[in-house]
């Protein structure tokens, strides 16, 4: 009898309930799993915060002190959890103030659904009070947007902005919902979205181009990997690790890949890029065939374009048929899910090892250590370094940390030296480069992922663009670690103005205000070190700490970080100091 009692409950369940249009986007976010949601309330989005009230005990509401701190934490929260971000905003400049995180959950992939509130369908188009053209306005950095007019419209529309948002290649999207729609009342009923007419988001890998691929990988002398995020999105860490492993290619990794492979594997080359490491980028310019799996090939890792692995076949292997050709001319293309597709292609590729390419990648390692790496890691000179900061944290936190961090010099020396075992891991801006973007990011990955240390590492000139979600800290008691690497200087912006300008430091140079006392403002515990023997001994005060702790350190206000491949020069380039 069980069973059938189970059957008759699912079949209640779907009756139709005659509710209000706010009640019912509770609802369709509770269908569809989504029970932590972040946000800031006001007049044209009230109605569904009303009905946020009743439903505490089911949907937690995080209430950011800022829009853009919402749609960043929503971003962080997705990056970890691998599912769908949610952020609330009312009209107006409240909505206005989500699309720089839009632009940026767009360009780097992660899955969003925004909701907005809006004038009432009688004031459209009159220039009512608080009114915008959010979909006018968001349609270049949305994955698909759309303005709800209708009650009767809110469940449909909801559960298809959950569907195309984690669907394929995800991205954001944003539901604009006027007022009267969340008033009026609808007979409701949820159905989730399995499908969208004329959208297609895993296309599948010919079975031909399969075969073109693994003959080129078979043949090679000299071939190499560069991954990005796609592997992560499409969890197929284990196929890429199987794959690197058969065939032998060292592989690399892009800002957003990083994490997907461990950091300590053996064919585990490095980082490309404009401040990866020397092997990886000098040896794109010398492989004979080059696999890209799940990145897009963005500027900051090819260099010039006109001189970019133009010896090399290159195989590309990507879900997201726009961004094939789009900038590299590839040999095959390899449409689809990279863990699917990876599992395709590794039955026909053969085993095999390419130890002496291999050594040329280890060669440049060695010579990258003792004109850069060495003095980052280990310096003689008295003022801290940034890279020893990042080292410590990672002996702290036993390489299990996840490292949040922003936009800068920081930036890529947390990403060239953090070491990592597990993945998901670093999370941070890379498309867009959105400085303000770390420390609301860490509040949500840290409720993404409760049972991991999230470590946001942050410059003194992005920490202040978003300090105030330090009330959100404090509010929330969420237990983040906060590191600011201070130098007095908006530290990259300064390093070109001295390579590039002649030194011309034209506004960047910072006067900060006294950070330790501003987070005990916010009761967060706090400590400033500016000297090498407090460093190691201050990390694992941090780290031990159950509560959220706030870090500053002062490092050397005029390090520059290297290697680095000037704008515009090709990846062969790439300057060591």
């Amino acid at each position: 009898m069980e069973p059938v009692k189970e059957l008759q409950k699912k079949s209640e369940s779907k009756k139709a309930i005659r509710i209000s249009g706010a009640e019912a986007i509770i609802h369709c976010l509770l269908e569809e799993g989504a029970n932590l949601i972040y946000g800031y309330p006001g007049g044209a989005i009230m109605p569904v915060y009303d009905e946020l009230y009743k439903f505490q005990d089911q949907l937690h509401h995080v209430l950011t002190r800022h829009e853009q701190g919402a749609i960043h934490a929503a971003q962080g929260y997705a990056r970890v959890s691998g599912k769908v971000g949610v952020a609330m905003a009312t009209s107006g400049p409240g909505a206005t103030n989500l699309v720089t995180g839009l632009a940026d959950a767009q360009i780097d992939s992660t899955p969003l659904v925004c909701i907005t509130g809006q004038v009432p369908r009688h004031l459209l188009g009159s220039d009512a009070f608080q009114e915008t053209d959010i979909i006018g306005i968001s349609t270049p950095v949305t994955k698909w947007n759309y303005q709800v007019t209708k009650a009767s419209e809110i469940p449909e529309i909801i559960a298809k902005a959950f569907y195309i948002a984690r669907s394929g290649r995800p991205g954001p999207v944003l539901v604009d919902i006027t007022k009267n729609a969340q008033f009026d009342s609808l007979d409701f009923t949820y159905t989730p979205c399995k499908g969208v007419r004329s959208y297609i988001p895993v296309p599948k890998a010919d079975p031909k181009a399969l075969q073109q691929a693994a003959d080129l990988i078979n043949q090679a002398k000299k071939p190499y990997i560069v991954f990005g995020q796609g592997v992560i999105l499409g969890e197929a860490e284990a196929e890429l690790k199987a794959f690197v492993e058969k065939t032998g290619i060292p592989a690399a990794w892009t800002i957003l890949g990083l994490s997907a492979m461990d950091s300590d594997h053996p064919l585990n080359v490095g980082m490309v890029g404009m401040h990866g490491n020397y092997g990886p980028n000098v040896l794109t310019n010398e492989c004979d065939l080059l696999l890209a799996i799940g990145m897009r090939f963005d500027d900051r890792v090819t260099g010039n374009l006109d001189t970019y692995a133009k010896q090399a076949k290159i195989i590309h292997m990507e879900i997201d048929p726009a961004e094939v050709d789009k900038n590299v001319k590839v040999d095959v293309a390899l449409l689809g899910d990279a863990r699917e597709t990876l599992s395709r292609l590794l039955p026909l590729c053969e085993e095999n090892s390419h130890e002496s390419w291999l050594a040329e990648f280890r060669a440049k390692d060695r010579e990258e250590y003792e004109a850069v790496i060495k003095n980052d890691l280990h310096p003689t000179k008295e003022g801290l370094t940034m890279g020893e900061v990042i080292a410590q944290i990672n002996e702290a936190s036993g390489h299990k940390a996840v490292i949040v961090t922003d936009v800068g010099q920081h930036q890529m020396v947390a990403c060239r030296y953090s070491k990592f075992r597990q993945s998901k891991s670093s999370i941070t801006s890379g498309g867009l480069g959105t400085m303000g973007f770390a420390l609301p990011a860490a509040i949500g990955a840290k409720m993404g992922a409760m049972d991991r240390e999230v470590v946001a590492v942050i410059g003194d000139g992005g920490y202040q663009m978003t300090i105030q979600e330090l009330g959100t800290i404090f509010q929330t008691k969420a237990p983040v670690k906060i590191v600011v690497l201070n130098n007095d200087f908006l530290g990259m912006v300064r390093q070109w103005q001295e390579l590039f300008f002649d030194k011309r430091y034209a506004s960047t140079i910072m006067t900060n205000p006294d950070f330790v006392k501003i987070a005990e403002g916010y009761h967060i515990r706090a400590r400033r070190v500016d000297n090498r023997a407090e460093l190691a001994g201050a990390v694992a005060e941090m780290m031990a700490s159950e509560e959220a702790y706030f870090l500053e350190v002062k490092v050397e206000k005029e390090d520059n970080v290297f290697p680095m491949i000037p704008s515009g020069a090709s990846v062969s380039d790439i300057r060591l100091k």
